[in-house]
This record gives structure tokens, C-alpha cells and sequence, in this order.
């Protein structure tokens, strides 16, 4: 019996124990490499604790009221660009805009996508978001050439419109309206029916639970057991993957249309072999998060923002009023060309993306050594090209924390200085469709309704989703 309970102890408490000591020797051995060869090239910072790094403190400022202050901190301390330890890697992080603009435009010799395990786990290899070379800049070729078309614009147009004016006929004077659950459920919809062209009903609103379910587990613990996060968000996954392949299936026996009407039509059209049924399928899911999270989030932090800005509501309403009265005496309804054109309402939409930065930030690990500016990133290294210090910089911008639209009427947006949607090989391929959603939104809420927030009633996070949902109470208004 002892002698039993003797083995159990050595298990329970001993080998963990050596475990630890052998992975902290190797880390300090490497350490040890890494500083007697490139001692002097690398940026300034720290490593902190062993194993955890940095992370604890960078996810904990992030879920703050001040999630910039793990950045400012740093950056006070070391300077624009400095090393660190997160997610389990090594870390060079870049607050510096040409060194970014570098990080973002250099091809697959340099650098390739890195994210954390359990967000690579659930997306799988064969994701755009991780994959490299020919088969990514065929995929992204093909999908942003489609976004891009005429034909897919004016079915988004008419299918934004709809679905804005079946969520908003809903919305009663005497309760709040939850801004961010309506512009998920809106965005959902539209960018599903691009992607697989399918209808609001039964089979949608399973696809939503199972989607949300998946996104829960994209920054979970890389732990993949029965009962957490990341095992329950891979199950969903598989479900989607199984409703994907019906539709592909069924789409290849009743035959592919030539004239594509949606994402999945564009790649089966494809003659390249790589792209495979269950690639397709895989893609698919990933390229639904936008409407689940990234756009949604643009919409609520635009009513966040014109709600605490009287003026700019005023001049953004004026002008939407203005286009709808035209339109209703030549008999027409908006097109797509007609709401990009609005130009107050662009710099309302481009200072929402510079001030709410929706997309933090980029990934990337070297496979090469790689200098930039004088600062050297060791093959292996992660590097965190992040966007948020940029965008709210004063040398950048004046008062970068003020809510300012006119900033951009004579302003470019082409500058390394503003990159919400990304750049390089891996811009975004949806980014005109971001807008014209938000556009559309925008016309309809401030032509029909007027409305006050209550106070507190969101924060604004740039690294991790609000977990509040933006309540309204709205009075319609004749326009």
C-alpha cells in the first residue's frame, strides 16, 4: 500500500516537477543562443515571467478600460518596436508605421500568418488566414475579384436593404434596441447568402448557432479535452464543414453556373486542383467571421461615436436626408455607387475604423532572419504588427482620442499611418463591402429614427469583443 502511494506521489508531484525543469533549461539554453548571436540587433524589452511570458498582462490591459496601456507602457520604455513574450512565442512587437508597411507587404520568404494555437487549431491548415504561395493569392484573387463585381454589389445593396428594413420595422419606441445583436444578425445574413447564397429560415439560424458557437473558442485555451471551450468550438465546426459539403455537393450535381451568384460558385468554377471540396468548405466558415464579428462591431462603434458627437449627426443626417428625398422624386431606390459617394458619410465610417480599430493588429512569424529599420527579427520569431498605437499617435493624428470625421475630408487614406483593413498580399478582400454595409445602416438609422444611448452603456475594446450590446432607444421621424 505504501508502496503504492509512493509511486503515486512520484507521478502526481515528481514528474511534473522534472517536466518543468527540463522545459526551463531548454528555454534558458536557447535563450543563451539567442543572445550570444544577436545580442546586439535585437530590440529593446523583455521576455517576463518563464512560459507565460507577457501574456497575463497583455490580455488583462486588454479587457481594461485602457487596453492601449500595455502598448504606451512599453513604448515609453523601449520605443516603437520592442520584444516581448506572447501567446507562447518570442514577440517582436512593431508599433512603428514603416516597419508595419514592411511586415505587411513582404511576401512568404520573409514571413508567414501566426496566431495563437487554439485560433490555428479551429481554423485548420488549410485556411486562408494561414495558408501561403500560389493557392492563398489564388483563393484571395478569385473571392476579391467577386467582392469587387458589379453583379455581387447590387445583390448586397438590395439584400442590406431588406434585411435593414424587416430588423428596423421591429423596433418599438418603448424598449431598447440592442445595436450590436441587430447589426450581427443583419451582416450574418447578407454575407452568408454571398458566400453560399442561402435564404433567412431554419437552416440559417442553426448555421448562426453553430458559428457562434465555433467563435467562442477562437481565443480559448489551446486545450482541446471534452468540456472546454476550444473541444465544444471544434465540434460546431464540424457540423458547418458537413452543412458546407452538402451545399457543394448538391451545387456540383445540380451543375455550377458559369456567371457565379456567390463565393462557393466562384471557387468550384476553379480548374485549380488544389482547391478541394473540404477546403472550399473550411473557407467558407472562415470567411463568415466578418459578419459575425469585424463588421457588426464597425456599425455599433459608428452609433457609439455619432451618439457622443451631436454635430457630426447632425451633418451626416442632413446629408443622408438630403439623397433620400432625391431619390423618392426620380422614383428610385439607392444603388450601391449612390452610397459611396456620400461623402460625409465616408469620413464618418473611415474615423469609426482609425478610432474603434476593429482589426488590432497582424500576426506574423519569420522563416528567415530579417532586419528592418536596424531592428533584427530571428528566424522563429513572432512579430506583432500592431495597428491600434498608430492610429491613435498624436504625432499622427491631432487629438487621436477625439471622434473627429473632418480629419478626413482633406486627408489620404492610402498612408502606412491608417491600415484598418490590413495591407499587402492579405488586405482584406471585403473591405469595400464593409463599407457599403455600413453605409447602408447608417442611411437607414438616421433618416427614419432619432435616438440617445444610455450612459456606460458600451466600452470601447479594441483587442477583445464588447460584452456589452450598445442599447437605444429610438423615436421614429418623419424624414
Amino acid at each position: 500500500m505504501n508502496e503504492k502511494m509512493d509511486k503515486n506521489v512520484w507521478i502526481v508531484f515528481v514528474t511534473p516537477l522534472l517536466l518543468i525543469l527540463i522545459l526551463f533549461y531548454r528555454r534558458i539554453t536557447w535563450l543563451r543562443l539567442i543572445k550570444s548571436k544577436h545580442m546586439n540587433q535585437l530590440p529593446l524589452g523583455t521576455l517576463g515571467w518563464p512560459f507565460v511570458g507577457e501574456t497575463i498582462e497583455f490580455i488583462s490591459c486588454a479587457y481594461s478600460d485602457h487596453p492601449e496601456s500595455f502598448m504606451d507602457k512599453r513604448r515609453g520604455m523601449y520605443g516603437k518596436v520592442f520584444k516581448s513574450h506572447i501567446f507562447g512565442s518570442p514577440t517582436i512587437v512593431s508599433t512603428d508605421a514603416e516597419v508595419n508597411r514592411f511586415i505587411l507587404q513582404s511576401n512568404a520568404k520573409a514571413f508567414v500568418p501566426s496566431y495563437p494555437k487554439s485560433l490555428t487549431e479551429l481554423m485548420g491548415k488549410s485556411s486562408i488566414l494561414l495558408i501561403n504561395g500560389s493557392l492563398q493569392r489564388r483563393i484571395h484573387g478569385l473571392v476579391a475579384a467577386f467582392f469587387k463585381s458589379q453583379q455581387l454589389k447590387v445583390q448586397i445593396t438590395r439584400e442590406m436593404q431588406n434585411y435593414v428594413q424587416e430588423s428596423m420595422a421591429n423596433w418599438k419606441e418603448d424598449q431598447p434596441v440592442y445595436i450590436q445583436d441587430e447589426t450581427k444578425n443583419i451582416a450574418f445574413q447578407v454575407l452568408v447568402k454571398a458566400l453560399i447564397s442561402l435564404d433567412p429560415g431554419e437552416e440559417m439560424e442553426l448555421l448562426k448557432k453553430h458559428f457562434q458557437e465555433f467563435m467562442s473558442g477562437l481565443m480559448s485555451l489551446p486545450i482541446n479535452l471534452p468540456g472546454t471551450k476550444l473541444h465544444q468550438s471544434l465540434q460546431a465546426k464540424k457540423k458547418m464543414v458537413k452543412l458546407m459539403l452538402r451545399t457543394i455537393e448538391s451545387r456540383r450535381k445540380d451543375g455550377i453556373f458559369k456567371v457565379p451568384k456567390d463565393v462557393v460558385d466562384v471557387l468550384l468554377n476553379d480548374e485549380n486542383e488544389r482547391l478541394t471540396d473540404e477546403l472550399i468548405a473550411d473557407n467558407m466558415i472562415d470567411m463568415m467571421i466578418p459578419g459575425e464579428d469585424s463588421v457588426p462591431v464597425l456599425m455599433t462603434l459608428a452609433v457609439k461615436y455619432l451618439s457622443e458627437c451631436p454635430t457630426a449627426l447632425q451633418q451626416l443626417r442632413e446629408e443622408n436626408v438630403r439623397i433620400k428625398k432625391l431619390k423618392d422624386q426620380l422614383g428610385e431606390p439607392l444603388c450601391w455607387s449612390d452610397y459611396l459617394s456620400l461623402p460625409f458619410t465616408q469620413t464618418v465610417i473611415t474615423e469609426t475604423l482609425r478610432l474603434g480599430n476593429v482589426i488590432i493588429g497582424v500576426m506574423r512569424k519569420a522563416i528567415k532572419d530579417v532586419e528592418i529599420k536596424g531592428y533584427f527579427i530571428p528566424k522563429g520569431w513572432c512579430v506583432f504588427a500592431y495597428f491600434r498605437s498608430i492610429h491613435l499617435d498624436d504625432k499622427n493624428y491631432d487629438k487621436p482620442y477625439q471622434f473627429n470625421p473632418w480629419r478626413w475630408q482633406d486627408k489620404d487614406t492610402s498612408s502606412c499611418n491608417f491600415t484598418p483593413f490590413g495591407g499587402g498580399q492579405r488586405l482584406c478582400p471585403g473591405l469595400d463591402l464593409a463599407r457599403l454595409e455600413a453605409s447602408i445602416f447608417l442611411h437607414h438609422l438616421v433618416t427614419q429614427f432619432r435616438w440617445y444611448a444610455e450612459e456606460d452603456t458600451i466600452v470601447n475594446f479594441p483587442t477583445v469583443r464588447m460584452k456589452r450590446r450598445m442599447p437605444i432607444l429610438v423615436r421614429r421621424v418623419e424624414s
